[in-house]
């Protein structure tokens, strides 16, 4: 059963729990590294969590919810490595994972309802990454990365 990491803030606690199962029933095995609650918290303090599993490669993919989802997309693109995405309806989430290769997926608990959350996380999922002129693409941004951390700008 492949993992995928799974957080959010205060704002998208109740969408996580509801999403949480859902990769149950698609055969995936959540790790949660919280909220555990609807208590407010700070978003960074979660996104720093998944975006670390995932730049690490300890989980191959994860999902975050916020209530808007900018402050966590913010947060994750920070780490190397890491092609977080916002999205908010099926045709974003699905061109993130073509021409982009996003492994964390970024929805505003406040912005989509949970039925549209649930065929944007199954599309994203199941849609491949198809190469090509969009690996040139990745492969200058691993380029800046690999520039930045050498030359600390």
């Amino acid at each position: 059963m492949e993992k995928i990491a799974i957080a959010s803030d205060h704002g998208g606690f109740e969408l996580k729990e509801e999403i949480k199962l859902f990769l149950k029933e698609l055969g995936y095995e959540p790790v949660d590294f919280g909220t555990h609650n609807n208590d407010s918290v700070d978003y960074p303090d979660f996104g720093i969590k998944v975006a670390e599993a995932v730049s690490n490669g300890n989980i191959p993919s994860g999902i975050l919810i916020c209530g808007t989802g900018i402050g966590m997309s913010i947060v994750v693109n920070k780490f190397p490595g890491v092609r977080g995405a916002l999205c908010n309806d099926i045709y974003t989430a699905r061109m993130s994972r073509e021409h982009n290769d996003s492994n964390i997926l970024i929805l505003g608990g406040r912005v989509v309802g949970k039925g549209l959350a649930m065929e944007m996380i199954r599309i994203w999922l199941t849609t491949k990454f198809e190469g090509g002129r969009h690996q040139k693409r990745l492969d200058k941004i691993k380029e800046l990365e690999e520039r930045i951390r050498r030359e600390g700008i």
